[in-house]
């Protein structure tokens, strides 16, 4: 049985769930999420905790058991909760700006690089080199969170680009001198 499969989702009061098959929708108070999951599993509600279960033994069946209990709980933490993903710009002149709903990243280029978050998702501009991702599915925040990276990666001689909040980017030394010149 996979260990983490066959741990209960404790649910909270203020948190709605809807089994209908392989359809669980999930609302709470900051939203409403739904999914489809896979055949070979179930889902029982009963006195605050989701239980799943799997139908059989077969090697997809137990793939999938632990998978769709984790996607269930980040759908129940999501509503009640909300999941926030911070970047940090780290280079001279690098800058961030909010206008609206989109955000304007200055990192090195000759053009300002626009971003525009899809539905669902918040972006907060924290000073001019802090930028938060904010939305309910864990998914989609990590996701919109990765593009953002990707403008301008961290690199590792100078340390400059758009870094999560507490990453550590691994320096290298870069090419010696010429002695004797």
């Amino acid at each position: 049985m996979s260990r983490i499969g066959k741990l209960p989702i404790p649910v909270a009061k203020n948190v709605q769930v809807d089994v209908a098959g392989l359809s669980v929708k999930v609302k709470g108070p900051k939203g409403e999420l739904s999914r489809d999951f896979p055949e070979g599993v179930s889902f029982v509600v009963e006195d605050g905790k989701i239980v799943v279960a799997r139908a059989d033994d077969a090697k997809r069946t137990r793939a999938i058991h632990g998978l769709s209990r984790s996607l269930l709980a980040n759908m129940v933490i999501g509503v009640s909760d909300g999941y926030t993903k911070t970047l940090e710009l780290q280079g001279v002149g690098y800058r961030v700006t909010q206008s609206g709903e989109k955000v304007t990243l200055a990192v090195g280029y000759s053009h300002p690089v626009e971003v525009v978050p899809p539905p669902g998702i918040t972006l907060e501009v924290d000073g001019t080199t802090k930028v938060h991702v904010k939305g309910i599915d864990k998914e989609l925040v990590g996701q919109v969170a990765a593009n953002i990276r990707k403008v301008r990666k961290p690199e590792p001689y100078k340390g400059k680009g758009i870094r999560y909040l507490g990453e550590k980017v691994r320096r290298k030394a870069g090419k010696a001198g010429k002695a004797g010149k």
